[in-house]
């Protein structure tokens, strides 16, 4: 869990490299859905372009839809629950072991996200802080214009924030009352991630090492 831009992508992917669970994005899966136009895409989009949540409803059926294709393997899910019903929706069907929260600032976030531009037919992504283009505004490949996601623009990142405070933040209460959460601060990614790897490996073995000997 965490605001989002605060990196749970990133975390995300160490966690499944290491790990090797089966992963669930909220987001990702929101974006594939509304690219192919189902149902729950045009009803999802109509909300993110306004900088507001998808309604628990919505989003707590397209997860729990995808879920039952992973009944037989431990998973990660990420952006999922965002909301007290959602969790309460999620903990009648599953059992959840531990909550892993990103507490970044939002200061960070908002200038982390508002410098973040894509090129939309590959994903290929840019910052203009760390990682820009080499011409402003184009994709190094292709030469394409490059565009910012309508919730990447500052506006709607602004409300994207007011919204986790006003509905996520009860969801860390929720999971703290049941003694599964684990928060880890800081304004960096390469520096939270040895916290959580540390603690990920109290429940879990590294497959990565075992892949690694294999090999040798």
């Amino acid at each position: 869990m965490g605001p989002p831009g605060s990196g749970k992508g990133t975390v995300s992917d160490r966690i499944l490299k290491h790990f090797g669970l089966k992963h669930l994005s909220s987001g990702d899966l929101l974006r594939t859905n509304m690219q192919r136009r189902t149902e729950f895409g045009l009803i999802a989009k109509t909300f993110i372009a306004q900088g507001q949540l998808v309604p628990d409803d919505v989003i707590t059926r397209l997860i729990l839809q995808e879920l039952k294709d992973l009944d037989q393997h431990p998973w990660l899910l990420d952006g999922f629950p965002r909301t007290v019903p959602q969790a309460e929706a999620l903990d009648k069907a599953y059992q959840i072991d531990s909550v892993i929260d990103l507490n970044v600032p939002f200061d960070t976030i908002k200038q982390r996200l508002t410098a973040r531009w894509i090129h939309p037919a590959s994903g290929r992504v840019y910052n203009t802080e760390f990682s820009p283009p080499k011409v402003t505004g184009i994709d190094d490949l292709t030469g394409e214009p490059l565009v910012q996601r309508d919730d990447d623009k500052p506006e709607t990142v602004m409300k994207r924030l007011k919204a986790y405070e006003v509905l996520t933040r009860p969801v860390l209460n929720y999971y703290r009352d049941k003694g599964v959460l684990e928060t880890f601060s800081g304004t960096e990614t390469n520096k939270i991630w040895p916290h959580v790897y540390a603690f990920l490996q109290t429940k879990l073995p590294d497959v990565s090492q075992k892949e690694a000997a294999s090999q040798r």
